[in-house]
Parts: C-alpha cells; sequence; structure tokens
C-alpha cells in the first residue's frame, strides 16, 4: 500500500505506517543501505492492521470498498481469464450503450457470450460509460446478445456493477423499466446455462437486468441490492447521512445475501480488497467460474429451466395479513 495510494476512511491508521514504508525504500535506495529487516517489519505491520481492519468490516465499508475508485472493472476480468473477445455493437433500434459492453469470447477453450456493465477510469472514460449506468439501449443491446446465445448454443457469462440503471428523462422517455422488464422475462426461459457475476456494486434493477441466471456470484466486498443504501436512508429517514444505517437494514452484503440464498457462492478477495492484488482476484473467479460452468454445461436444457425457475421461486419470504370482515 503505498502512502499515494487511494485511501477509504477507516483505512486511515495505515497511511502513517505507509508513508514509514516509502521512506524507508526511498531511503535504502538513496543511501545504498540495506534496510530489507527494518521494510519487513513495516510491512508485518500493514499485513496485520490490514487483518484486523478488514476482519470486523460493516456493510457500508464493503459498500465503499464495492465502489473503490481502483477495483477491477469487468472487461479487467475479461481480459485476464478470456481470450479472443470480439464486442459486438448496438441493440438495432437506438444506439450502442458504452455502459454495457458485450460480445463473443472463450473461457477456458470453451465458447461464451459475455455481457458486462462497465464503469469508467477517467473523467472522460466515466462520462463515456455513463457512470456504468445503462440506458434503455444497453438493456435491449443486452438481449440482443442473450438471443444470440441462445441460437448458437453459447453459454451466458455477465459481469454485474451499476449503481443502478440510468434514471434520466431520456431514458424513461425510451422506457427503461420495460427494458429491464423484457430481460427479466426472457433471462428467465433462456436455454443456455448462464452465470452472473457482482463484480462491484450490484444497484437495482440496474443491475437485476442482466442478472437472471442459474447461478449468482459475488466478490466478497461487492454488494447487491434493491436500492442503493443512500436511495433508501433518502425514502426512510430523509436523509443520506442514515446511508450506513441503511446498507446494514438491507442485508446488502455478500455474506448476508448469501445466507438468504440470493446469492450462490461468495468469491474471496486478497486482503485489503481486490484492488489490491487484481490478478489473485481474477485466479480467484476463474476457478469459481469452471466449477459452476462444469455443473451447468451437462444438463439437459428442460432441466436447467426447471432448475432456474424453483431457484428464484423460493428466494424470499413473504406474509399475507389477515383481512377483517366488516
Amino acid at each position: 500500500m503505498s502512502s499515494q495510494a487511494y485511501v477509504l476512511e477507516f483505512e486511515q491508521p495505515l497511511r502513517e505506517l505507509a508513508r514509514q514504508l516509502d521512506e524507508l525504500r526511498q531511503q535504502s535506495i538513496e543511501t545504498n543501505v540495506d534496510l530489507a529487516h527494518e521494510i519487513l517489519l513495516i510491512e508485518k505491520k500493514i499485513e496485520a492492521m490490514q487483518r484486523d481492519i478488514y476482519s470486523g468490516l460493516t456493510a457500508w465499508q464493503k459498500v465503499q470498498i464495492a465502489r473503490h475508485p481502483k477495483r477491477p472493472y469487468a472487461l479487467d476480468y475479461v481480459s485476464a481469464l478470456c481470450t479472443d473477445f470480439q464486442e459486438l455493437h448496438g441493440d438495432r433500434q437506438f444506439n450502442d450503450d458504452h455502459a454495457l459492453v458485450g460480445g463473443t469470447a472463450f473461457f477456458a477453450g470453451r465458447a461464451v457470450m459475455i455481457i458486462a456493465q462497465q464503469k469508467g477510469r477517467d473523467t472522460k472514460e466515466k462520462i463515456s460509460r455513463n457512470f456504468g449506468m445503462p440506458q434503455p439501449e444497453g438493456y435491449r443491446k443486452a438481449l440482443r446478445l442473450m438471443k444470440l446465445a441462445e441460437k448458437f448454443g453459447l453459454p451466458l457469462l455477465t459481469f454485474i456493477d451499476t449503481p443502478g440503471a440510468f434514471p434520466g428523462v431520456g431514458s424513461e422517455e425510451r422506457h427503461v423499466s420495460e427494458a429491464i422488464a423484457v430481460n427479466l422475462r426472457e433471462m428467465s426461459v433462456l436455454a443456455v446455462p448462464s452465470i452472473a457475476i457482482v463484480v462491484g456494486e450490484g444497484g437495482s434493477g440496474g443491475a437485476l437486468g442482466i442478472g437472471v441466471t442459474d447461478r449468482v456470484l459475488i466478490f466478497e466486498h461487492s454488494y447487491y441490492s434493491v436500492i442503493s443504501p443512500e436511495g433508501c436512508a433518502a425514502i426512510l429517514w430523509k436523509s443520506n447521512a442514515a446511508a450506513p444505517k441503511a446498507a446494514e437494514a438491507l442485508k446488502l452484503s455478500a455474506g448476508d445475501l448469501e445466507k438468504l440464498g440470493v446469492v450462490d457462492e461468495v468469491i474471496a478477495e486478497p486482503l485489503g480488497g481486490a484492488h489490491n492484488d487484481p490478478a489473485q482476484a481474477a485466479q480467484a473467479l476463474g476457478y469459481a467460474l469452471h466449477k459452476h460452468f462444469n455443473d451447468l454445461c451437462g444438463l439437459p436444457v428442460e432441466q436447467l429451466l426447471n432448475s432456474r425457475y424453483e431457484r428464484y421461486r423460493h428466494i424470499g419470504v413473504y406474509e399475507e395479513a389477515g383481512v377483517t370482515k366488516a
């Protein structure tokens, strides 16, 4: 961890140790003095402090990690795990949405269809990618690629990373809710195996629009929720300041989601988050995808569809209130 790195609020105790480590390394270079022992001691202190901090994270702190600007994005994982990715553009109706990308690729020698929500790194790319918030044409492009995958028998792999679908006037004019609803319906009966991975943020219907799959995986410090903590806080507590309280109430962290049966597997992240070692995070994801694809790809289509129906039919619980008759 460099002293120049982006530091989250709860990581502030690490800042001074990181500064000391940088100074020792620089001193060793400038004076040509072997300070390996001192450097090793500081590195061990940093690792111990990281373990202490990351073993007791709150739901809100995990949301902050999910939004970390250095966190690997969908295309980083595609680049690390897949070969010959060929991006396909446009929804054939309105436009090409750069917040949602897709195309064919090979994963472990198997041809697959990739659909991914992609954020931007710098200001220019963030604007181009609309901060990872797809518009209706993005979801319609995704649907086109799903149907293409079904036509050619390609397993579907989707990467979820969005604060939510874009809520602007143009998006509403072009019926974003209808576009998402159609995707929910069509994904439920798609005749090919499908896996979704929440790699960062999984916000609202914007995430679910590419998330109705046979298996849903989530990284340890990602979140998946019906609404953002800030949105929930604004509605229930009338203040964004209540976002930490809302994050706890929403049960949006990976561990809670696994207990509730919303996700099928939590993928462990490197100490300090996936941004600290993207290669290790990609390796862990690759292992999980191998396992789940091997389970799914041998199933007959009828069994695949029945299992998918049962999976979503049994998520959640509800109560019926008694009706008092006059």
